[in-house]
């Protein structure tokens, strides 16, 4: 990957990890994650947000690529877009290598 790449790759993942900040969006993640397809009526019951407040965290994770939605019949129907969560875990993978490789560099120079 050019320089190029990987820096429109933090660019995309720091986006990303801004959408996934708050605690709310982190929870309709996990909720399209592993229920698949919601309704924003869907996402609101039982919950103590507000189908005004979903809406909105819907369209902050929208625009991060996260989620993306369908009309079915008078409801929109949001579901994950799976890709961009690899692409932070991409990016998590890079920096934890780097991560890695400064700590041998440490105990090397320590160890000797």
């Amino acid at each position: 990957m050019s320089a190029r790449q990987a820096k429109r790759e933090l660019g995309r993942s720091a986006l990303i990890f801004a959408a996934l900040g708050d605690r709310n969006r982190l929870l309709i993640i996990a909720r399209l994650s592993s229920e698949g397809p919601l309704s924003i009526s869907r996402l609101t019951h039982g919950g103590s947000v507000t189908r005004q407040a979903v809406t909105k965290h819907l369209h902050v994770l929208a625009n991060a690529g996260l989620a993306g939605s369908s009309k079915s019949g008078r409801e929109s129907v949001w579901q994950l877009e799976p890709e961009p969560l690899d692409a932070a875990r991409r990016c998590l993978d890079s920096i934890s290598v780097q991560w890695d490789a400064a700590l041998n560099r440490l105990k090397t120079f320590v160890e000797r």
